[in-house]
């Protein structure tokens, strides 16, 4: 089982952050597009689902562990601390309305906890509970995650990011071609959903989108 820090480690090592939800992956398997991701050498994953039962979030969460462990991936999950623990899964991602921080870090204190934060008291907020790394965002408009602030702006988030004091990600309506003038701008880790699980060939874009991060955080 890995440390917080080991798990932070990784995190910090990666660049691309791809987010899994069967909501979009055109009908394909969730466990067959987390293989393509860590096929083409991607350090983290998300599984993020909103719908299953217990039952059913539980043995898809455990499968995809199955394939991340073998590709010494990261596996966070999103909202569900339980899940998490019962399938050892590395960390969850907690959006403002979810478990709160403090409690959940009592709970797997060798967890990486993620938080979503979409302005400046949230961000505070998040640092202060010692969130493991947070999520700014979203950055543009995107259909796959909707809350009450809409999207940032690419200016908005450039405003926040000088207060963020561990390592952070960013998201939202985020796609390929974005990806150099972001990565010119110092962001190191982008999260993006659509772009990669509704790709024809997700290995494949996958090792595109990072190949494209790597060129321009050098």
């Amino acid at each position: 089982m890995r440390t917080l820090s080991e798990r932070l480690d990784i995190f910090r090592s990666s660049e691309l952050y791809p987010v899994v939800s069967s909501e979009f992956c055109l009908g394909r398997d969730v466990c067959s597009i987390v293989a393509d991701i860590a096929a083409a050498g991607a350090k983290i994953v998300q599984i993020r689902e909103k719908n299953l039962s217990d039952s059913s979030m539980f043995e898809l969460v455990k499968k995809c562990k199955e394939i991340t462990d073998r590709s010494g991936m990261l596996l966070i999950v999103d909202d569900r601390v339980d899940i998490a623990v019962a399938t050892g899964a590395d960390g969850v991602h907690l959006g403002q309305e979810d478990f709160p921080l403090t409690e959940a870090k009592k709970l797997a204190p060798e967890m990486l906890f993620g938080v979503s934060t979409h302005n400046a008291e949230e961000i505070r907020r998040a640092l202060s509970d010692n969130c493991g790394y947070l999520n700014i965002g979203p950055m543009f408009p995107t259909r796959t995650k909707s809350v009450a602030c809409g999207a940032l702006g690419l200016e908005k988030i450039e405003e926040l990011v000088p207060m963020v004091t561990c390592p952070f990600s960013v998201m939202g309506g985020i796609k390929e071609h974005h990806l150099e003038m972001l990565c010119s701008k110092g962001f190191r880790h982008i999260a993006m959903v659509t772009e990669i699980t509704q790709a024809p060939d997700v290995c494949q874009k996958v090792k595109q989108l990072r190949q494209i991060m790597q060129r321009g955080l050098v």
